[in-house]
């Protein structure tokens, strides 16, 4: 193919991606601002600045385009979650519940910028038909596996069932990104390290939870925990 032709072609498909891109993040805004039904595809060629015929090119129906923006957002939440088993490998990383509390700083600091990821969560609830589209049910398994986990390696108060504490955990952090859709204080990192601050001495074990630090570390070489966090010093406290 001559070298005309290739720019060409090259040039088509990058306009198609940013096209697509554009389709599946006014989607997201407009299905996290007003609602799944109420949203029309003339709305969001319209928000996205393409004919109506260039989304129907991309995509047949409502429930493709919805699909995609639930795939999007499945995505971005897989890469919260493999971030954090990334880091729980980690020398230092501070076990699994350490882990646990870290994801949940980056799922809000996900679901204040990100409206994509947001809106995947608001599908959750509505009538969307793609088959297996909870985002919720997802999150809850993966917090879930991580509490088991920290079960087995002791770190878990030894009153503690796994599947109560994921129940706890799930529900505080889907209620954060519910309530920041009004209210952006809901996922701030204060809010969250806050409830950490509340939960980690009724969760943790005595000896896990001294190195505990309920701010989250965010990446590898931060401060230690009494410098990263003085909701580390008054959740130790609480355990004496």
């Amino acid at each position: 193919m001559p070298s005309q032709q290739r720019s060409v072609l090259m040039a088509q498909q990058e306009r198609a991606v940013r096209t697509r891109s554009a389709l599946i993040e006014s989607a997201a805004e407009l299905f996290s601002k007003d609602g799944f039904d109420v949203v029309s595809l003339s709305t969001i060629s319209t928000r996205a600045g393409v004919s109506n015929g260039a989304l129907h090119f991309h995509f047949a129906s409502k429930a493709a385009l919805t699909a995609a923006v639930w795939e999007a957002a499945a995505q971005r939440l897989r890469q919260i979650t493999h971030e954090g088993a990334a880091r729980g490998q980690a020398a230092g990383s501070g076990g699994p519940l350490q882990v646990l509390v870290d994801t949940t700083h980056a799922l809000l600091r996900g679901l204040r910028h990100d409206v994509i990821l947001r809106a995947g969560f608001d599908l959750s609830e509505s009538p969307v038909p793609v088959p297996g589209a909870d985002l919720r049910r997802r999150w809850q398994a993966w917090v879930e596996s991580l509490l088991v986990q920290a079960a087995r390696e002791g770190a878990l108060a030894r009153d503690v069932a796994p599947q109560d504490a994921a129940h706890a955990v799930v529900a505080a952090t889907v209620g954060f990104g519910a309530l920041g859709s009004r209210n952006a204080q809901w996922l701030s990192q204060s809010m969250l390290t806050r409830f950490w601050a509340l939960l980690l001495p009724r969760l943790a074990a005595e000896a896990t939870l001294k190195e505990l630090v309920a701010s989250g570390r965010r990446r590898e070489g931060m401060a230690p925990p009494e410098v990263a966090s003085p909701l580390h010093r008054s959740v130790s406290r609480q355990s004496a």
